[in-house]
């Protein structure tokens, strides 16, 4: 099937609406149709055939809302908002339920953490982390949600500490920390490893990457990216794993890289996004053949409009 990375809103230096689409076939970006409106520091998943992006900063304030992206109409459209408001939050999808974990209300530093069913619309709070987490990376593997990092606000440093939740049980505990302490830090899974890939500890931008395996309940260190990034975006396809845009502590990145597990070795992607973009997240996902993908879709609509 045709493979398509989608990137949304982020911060460039501001909160923007700008939704790109990459295509892996064609080796090109093109711009979707913009959010509603401005949003970075949101979580970005897709469930049930659509892409959400949920939470977020406006550019003045946290917000609670959600919006839903039609590939096939190209529009946005507003769902249920969630019970609080969120921003750099984590974003997962488990059991068909889409999860918002932790993040910043404008105040202080979540615990909570709220799932969202497609069936109902509805948003509903389950257990709460052990610790506060904005600027958390979240990912799922083998049936649990884990969160990586983040920053407590109570210490008011960044964490190493890891939290597993098991949906079963409704519970959460500490899994082994990594190595170092990362907020910020792009997670993704790629063969039932999770990846945590740069963030910062303070004042510094890192570009090593930690993989986690949940049967050893071990991290290992691998290879560094190419550039030092926070705030990225990432997602895996094709036994790859894409870290997309961020910053470096300096300038926001355009820049994508690609982890190759079986190399060691992580490329820079030839085609930057038009936009550098921090607070930024991004999905991957394959279209079925003959629907089109939605960066065709973008291309046509432009067309015919000029």
């Amino acid at each position: 099937m045709p493979r398509v990375m989608i990137v949304v809103g982020g911060q460039a230096p501001k909160a923007i609406r700008s939704v790109e689409c990459y295509d892996f076939e064609e080796g090109r970006w093109d711009q979707i149709a913009e959010l509603p409106s401005r949003r970075c520091r949101a979580g970005v998943v897709f469930m049930a055939g659509h892409v959400y992006a949920v939470g977020g900063f406006n550019g003045s304030l946290r917000v609670r809302t959600v919006d839903v992206y039609d590939g096939v109409k190209d529009q946005w459209t507003s769902i249920a908002s969630m019970q609080e408001r969120r921003s750099t939050l984590g974003a997962a999808v488990l059991n068909d339920l889409l999860y918002a974990v932790g993040g910043f209300d404008g105040s202080t530093g979540l615990a909570s953490v709220e799932a969202y069913s497609y069936k109902t619309n509805e948003w509903f709070f389950v257990a709460p982390m052990n610790t506060r987490r904005s600027s958390v990376g979240v990912g799922v593997v083998e049936g649990k949600l884990y969160a990586v990092g983040g920053y407590d606000g109570a210490s008011r440093q960044c964490l190493s500490t890891v939290e597993q939740y098991n949906p079963a049980t409704n519970e959460w505990i500490y899994v082994a920390d990594m190595s170092t302490r990362r907020s910020g830090a792009g997670v993704g899974v790629l063969s039932g490893q999770l990846y945590a890939t740069g963030g910062h500890d303070g004042p510094l931008v890192r570009k090593s990457v930690e993989v986690y395996d949940p049967g050893t309940n071990t991290w290992k260190q691998v290879a560094d990216m190419n550039m030092c990034r926070r705030n990225a975006g990432v997602c895996a396809v094709n036994g790859l794993l894409y870290v997309v845009g961020g910053d470096d502590g300096s300038c926001n990145l355009a820049s994508v890289e690609y982890y190759n597990p079986v190399t060691d070795k992580w490329t820079l992607l030839p085609a930057n996004m038009s936009t550098g973009r921090s607070y930024a997240d991004s999905h991957c996902q394959e279209v079925e053949e003959g629907a089109g993908t939605t960066c065709d879709r973008s291309t046509e609509r432009r067309d015919h409009d000029n």
